[in-house]
């Protein structure tokens, strides 16, 4: 037997990274650690440092009133038990719904690692358009920050946050070299050219998103139906140039495995500093310029 390939750290030379394209079980916690579990004896024996699961992994997606139910406080749940002891084997990444003990319920993501929660992000813009209605079940979060880990610098995204590249900026200006964003995204008719629609939307969303902030992007859909909506998959890894790296299959579970070349973070930056260029200041003032004016008035001066 190959001996086992030593543990990535922050300061190594490359962290392998596995996004588990799964289909949770609607509502059923138990189930859905079993499965995630499985996935994760998967991912180590593959020699990742780290798994990352889509949105909402542990309890699926379209719950309505079953939001309650399934919500967990992190602190407390034992349900997060067995997945915190494996995190001491490789660090996890899971969605699932976190309840405050204020009762109020987000959308979150949690890194798990060493055997505790290290982050969480909670999903800061809820989409209330076409199938989608979050705002009425869960609260916003408000928080944008990137973390440290032993394995580098990390930002978490969820789904509809992605679309807001504000929300990359922060994190990478935040001095994150890996975005992990956790989707659940339906399929919504295909193209002759392209196929699923909406596969190639959030394709080219991701790359110009790792190219813009020069970052890693790993962005990991599910896959399977729930009340008659399918989640098409197609989970892939961009490196800091823009390029895919890695690719999971379309409407199937998969394992997407592959490597992060340090060496590659830093000749992208180096080739196009735009990190280092970005001028905060001015991006606040304007900002701060912008709230300061209301909307009406705002019209009024473009015309």
């Amino acid at each position: 037997m190959a001996a086992r390939r030593p543990a990535a750290t922050a300061e190594g030379g490359r962290l392998r990274i596995s996004l588990a394209q799964v289909e949770p079980v609607l509502g059923d916690l138990r189930a859905n650690v079993a499965m995630h579990l499985r996935w994760i004896r998967e991912a180590s024996r593959r020699g990742a440092d780290l798994v990352v699961f889509p949105e909402l992994s542990l309890t699926g997606y379209l719950l309505q009133d079953l939001v309650a139910e399934v919500a967990v406080r992190p602190a407390e749940a034992a349900a997060l038990r067995p997945l915190l002891a494996m995190s001491r084997r490789l660090a996890i990444v899971v969605g699932l719904v976190e309840e405050t003990p204020g009762h109020r319920y987000y959308n979150s993501a949690l890194f798990l690692s060493g055997g505790r929660i290290v982050h969480a992000h909670r999903k800061v813009y809820l989409p209330t358009y076409g199938m989608f209605d979050e705002g009425r079940d869960f609260a916003a979060g408000d928080r944008l920050q990137a973390f440290p880990t032993r394995l580098g610098r990390m930002g978490m995204l969820v789904c509809e946050d992605l679309w807001h590249l504000s929300s990359s900026l922060i994190l990478a200006q935040d001095g994150a070299d890996y975005l992990l964003g956790l989707s659940n995204s339906p399929t919504e008719g295909i193209d002759p050219r392209e196929g699923l629609v909406n596969h190639a939307t959030w394709r080219d969303l991701v790359k110009v998103t790792a190219q813009l902030q020069t970052i890693y992007v790993a962005y990991v859909n599910r896959v399977g139906f729930e009340d008659g909506v399918n989640f098409g998959g197609g989970s892939c890894v961009v490196d800091p140039f823009g390029r895919v790296i890695a690719e999971g299959k379309m409407l199937e579970e998969d394992l997407v495995v592959c490597d992060l070349e340090r060496a590659v973070l830093r000749r992208a930056r180096t080739f196009f500093p735009l990190l280092r260029d970005e001028r905060l200041a001015i991006l606040s003032r304007e900002i701060q310029r912008l709230l300061a004016v209301p909307a009406a008035g705002r019209k009024a001066k473009r015309a």
